[in-house]
């Protein structure tokens, strides 16, 4: 009797771990189980389907759709994209300089700016060129779509640096035209990630950062370095519209204003090797000069942990509106055929303990969208001295600046390319150009460009006509129209598309957009830089603090009253 309890006991005990193991087998079970699936249906498919199916795409767009229920950086780059891959990451590539896009009105790839220094720029290409052909190969776009058809003719302009080749283009003259050609030699391209600094008053520095790449930190390193030399006595960071990089490069530059050893970014994941910590390894180059830090909604990743960190640890003054919010980490895996996965493996929280990502890409709502965590749900954390600052919505700023608005006439005139045929059309009119100080575009000069815009027959798409449309057939719908008639008809009637008055009443924004492109067309990302600080809110607010030690100090402090209530 005791040898059949002990039987049945056995019994139990391994139905039990037999029952355990398959639970913990369970995920690998199914992961199995589903891949088999994928993996014949896909055959069944190319077998049995009464059309000949296309293998690559088929499989690409199952690839796409399992890595959107992830998240929007987690991405697949096949072996012909890991190229854009390492250029983004490094920002460096093989080629002439020249950014370039689909010019509707030609059918064509234009120049739409050469790089300052670089083989296109100094070879005399020049933005509103049209690409005929590139060494020998005709730019035509036959059956692609515009997207296509400029990756096309982008990598015809790469290659091996030292290689060499013709680029033939048509140059829009004010009467006329002319073909150009120009024998230019490809080199190692590397976009400038500073590309303005000076003294933007008597003794405040000012350094715009464009991206973190590779060796970033020691180009900032030298245009500090500089400034201080030249007499500045406080420094304004502008990483508004940098959309981040490499966390190493972050450091470094915030190690020029902290001490060593200090920690600035700890990143937690689900593995082991997705974790550590980013400490300041150096000795820093100034720890008492005043900064402020000048962020927007297009400021992310790598432009947070600069900003945040030193919001943190009371380093900086942050101005601006709030910072787009990513704190998610990629690394890179590879994959078979030379492909590449970048795949978001941890997440970075900065020296007060808080995580900045805004969006929680695990939480969909039901129709598949995402959306930012909400104020109600985000968490107190403090800085060093004992400020209250908040996690998920990215970095909110100490002085807050409201963004302009960006004009949906303006969105219609640059993808018509009316403000780019502008600017080429003033360059014709203009040879060259003093001074970025000395540019001014006048009232005739508007004018001119309202006459431009008349005679493309403009028309573009206006919300307020569509959102009144949509509300008065509604209104029809649920019977209200009736009685209702006479105030739709006195709305649609100050509502009516009227190309003269939005022109005039949107001209401050229209002429700033104008000025910068013609402004890049002569000095480069330079000049662009230095035109867009000619009024600038942000701007005159940071020279405003660090002109005033007082209020500088009094906003890195903890208020009187917070501070008793601990």
């Amino acid at each position: 009797m005791n040898t059949k309890k002990s039987l049945i006991a056995a019994l139990v005990i391994f139905l039990g771990l037999g029952m355990s193991s398959f639970k913990g087998d369970d995920r690998n079970f199914q992961i199995a189980k589903n891949l088999d699936l994928f993996n014949a249906i896909f055959k069944e498919l190319d077998m049995f389907y009464v059309d000949t199916v296309d293998v690559e795409k088929m499989i690409q767009e199952g690839v796409q759709g399992m890595l959107s229920l992830t998240d929007p950086y987690t991405e697949y780059y096949p072996e012909e994209e890991v190229s854009s891959l390492k250029e983004m990451i490094t920002g460096k590539y093989g080629g002439i300089g020249a950014a370039i896009r689909y010019y509707e009105a030609k059918d064509r790839i234009a120049v739409v700016e050469p790089t300052e220094g670089m083989p296109a720029a100094e070879a005399g290409v020049k933005a509103g060129d049209i690409i005929l052909s590139v060494g020998g190969k005709e730019m035509v776009r036959g059956d692609m779509k515009p997207q296509e058809f400029s990756g096309k003719v982008s990598e015809a302009l790469r290659g091996e640096p030292g290689t060499s080749f013709v680029l033939r283009v048509l140059r829009p003259l004010k009467n006329d035209s002319t073909v150009l050609e120009f024998k230019l030699t490809r080199k190692n391209i590397r976009t400038n990630p500073v590309p303005y600094y000076g003294l933007v008053r008597d003794s405040v520095g000012y350094i715009a950062l464009t991206g973190f790449t590779d060796n970033c930190s020691k180009d900032f390193k030298k245009a500090f370095i500089e400034l201080k030399q030249q007499g500045a006595r406080s420094l304004i960071i502008d990483l508004r519209d940098n959309g981040g990089g490499s966390v190493g490069e972050a450091v470094d530059i915030i190690n020029y204003f902290v001490p060593k050893g200090q920690e600035i970014v700890s990143m937690k994941g689900k593995l082991k090797q997705a974790q550590g910590s980013y400490k300041t390894q150096n000795e820093p180059i100034d720890t008492q000069i005043p900064l402020a830090v000048l962020v927007n909604g297009a400021s992310a990743s790598a432009s947070e942990i600069v900003s945040g960190s030193l919001q943190d640890l009371d380093r900086a003054v942050i101005i601006g509106s709030r910072t787009y919010g990513k704190g998610l980490v990629q690394t890179t895996r590879n994959l078979p055929y030379n492909g590449t996965l970048k795949v978001t493996t941890s997440k970075y929280y900065i020296p007060s303990g808080r995580c900045i990502q805004a969006i929680d890409y695990a939480k969909k709502n039901a129709d598949g969208s995402v959306a930012r965590t909400p104020d109600s749900l985000t968490n107190v954390f403090h800085t060093v001295a004992g400020r209250e600052v908040r996690d998920g919505g990215g970095i909110r700023p100490d002085i807050e600046i409201k963004e302009d608005k960006f004009p949906n006439i303006i969105f219609y005139l640059m993808n018509e390319d009316i403000i780019f045929d502008y600017a080429t059309q003033y360059c014709w009119d203009h040879p060259t150009l003093a001074s970025v100080d000395a540019f001014q575009l006048t009232d005739a000069d508007y004018e001119d460009f309202k006459k431009l815009v008349k005679s493309r027959n403009f028309k573009y798409d206006r919300q307020s006509e569509k959102l009144l449309k949509t509300l008065k057939e509604m209104a029809e719908f649920e019977g209200y129209m009736e009685g209702a008639s006479e105030e739709f008809k006195a709305l649609e009637k100050k509502l009516n598309h009227n190309l003269d008055r939005d022109l005039d009443h949107f001209a401050k924004p229209i002429r700033e957009y104008i000025s910068q492109e013609i402004i890049t067309r002569y000095f480069y990302q330079r000049g662009a830089v230095m035109e867009r600080l000619k009024d600038d809110k942000d701007l005159e607010k940071a020279v405003e603090v660090l002109g005033n030690s007082a209020e500088y100090t009094r906003i890195l402090s903890v208020p009187v009253a917070a501070s008793a209530a601990k």
